[in-house]
């Protein structure tokens, strides 16, 4: 097949494919629209700021400080850069300074949080090469702009990490009801890793109803479509850990597994999104050994099983001058250590005020956060609550 024949399919679809990329990077797809520099006949550049400023209350000061603790910080602060250089190949770029200003941490440094080009051949066959999401976890490639709830859960980052370096293929197959998707990244890396091998991540998901067709998620579509979509996912990499660090002995791989399903449901009365996701994180047992010798500056979650179920109700009419949106979370993890310290229950409920969709909103949540068993001098896993207020606005 001639690439003429094809050009003009893709450039008829060159933006909304630029769009998509933004659901992947955890940005707002669909809802932004900022200025729009053309390049020839094919190209463009696209520019977006996108900023949430979140006021929070929490019962206790630090791991060390006991005490109430309020604070105002800028949990994301954002400038992404997309675009197309031509009908096949697209670009991302995204700079962060995020938690600006909190706990008193001013100046942060600006980063690349994403870095990526895209090649789309067609919507069955897709390529991603750089620095994007991880594709394991549904609740991590649900865009963080555009989430049901505050945040994501800290379960949801695989390896403890949002983004990974590397290639993935993917794609949508029989009308995009099913996607399919392969990762080979860097995943752990260092001194303290036993051996460089490749990460390697698969996902499948089947949309029942509206189609689920981007790399990212949506944490709700606000009403605008019906859904109904079951995902799963696998992760590997091997000798990723050592059991016994001091003498950098016994390697045991990593290894993880997920199912997920989202729902959603418009109807006059309102719209029901319903969420739901198991994880089952493990390096072998690597944590569970003498605290002296296990590797702590692994995540925690690297070993544990978890779930959380979450829902929320959205209003059909506007209230004053936007829409309500009431929610509830609940999440569980039990960690797989020598000490059950880290294992806690948390429950959230809170509610999305939005005046012109997710570009401009309010967010409110109350969070109870509990452990099987306090930790007698941390005070971050002992029982704590926390309030926050946040406002978000996309341009």
């Amino acid at each position: 097949m001639r690439t003429e024949t094809l050009a003009p399919v893709f450039r008829a679809k060159r933006l909304t494919t630029a769009l998509a990329a933004l659901a992947l990077a955890g940005g707002a797809a669909g809802v932004q629209a900022g200025p729009v520099i053309m390049y020839g006949d094919e190209g463009f550049l696209q520019l977006n700021y996108e900023l949430q400023i979140w006021s929070q209350y929490r019962d206790f000061r630090s791991n060390a400080l006991d005490g109430d603790t309020y604070d105002t910080f800028l949990r994301r602060n954002r400038i992404t850069v997309l675009g197309q250089y031509n009908d096949y190949i697209g670009f991302y770029a995204q700079l962060e300074a995020g938690n600006e200003s909190r706990a008193g941490q001013d100046d942060r440094s600006v980063y690349y949080r994403d870095a990526y080009v895209t090649f789309d051949w067609s919507d069955p066959v897709r390529l991603i090469a750089g620095r994007f999401k991880s594709t394991f976890s549904r609740e991590n490639l649900e865009a963080c702009l555009e989430p049901l709830t505050l945040d994501r859960g800290i379960p949801s980052y695989a390896m403890g990490k949002t983004r990974d370096t590397g290639i993935a293929l993917w794609g949508n197959l029989a009308d995009a009801r099913w996607q399919y998707r392969l990762m080979v990244a860097d995943g752990l890396e260092g001194d303290n890793v036993p051996k460089t091998s490749p990460r390697i991540t698969g996902r499948i998901h089947y949309s029942a109803f509206d189609p689920e067709y981007s790399y990212g998620y949506r944490g709700t579509y606000l009403g605008t479509q019906r859904v109904l979509t079951i995902g799963a996912a696998y992760d590997f990499q091997q000798d990723a850990v050592y059991a016994n660090l001091p003498a950098r002995s016994d390697a045991r791989d990593y290894s993880a597994w997920t199912v997920d399903a989202f729902y959603e449901e418009p109807t006059a009365a309102g719209t029901l999104t319903l969420s739901a996701a198991y994880y089952d994180y493990s390096v072998d047992g690597a944590l569970e050994g003498d605290p002296l010798l296990v590797d702590n500056s692994l995540t925690p979650t690297a070993d544990m099983t978890s779930y959380y179920v979450k829902g929320g109700w959205l209003f059909p009419n506007r209230i004053g001058i936007g829409r309500l949106q009431v929610y509830a979370r609940h999440e569980s993890s039990d960690y797989n250590r020598s000490d059950d310290f880290y294992d806690q229950t948390i429950n959230a409920i809170g509610a999305n005020y939005y005046i012109d969709g997710q570009n401009v909103k309010f967010t409110f949540e109350y969070m109870d956060v509990s452990f099987d068993e306090e930790h007698p001098t941390i005070n971050s896993l002992k029982d704590h609550k926390q309030a926050t207020l946040g406002f978000q606005l996309l341009f």
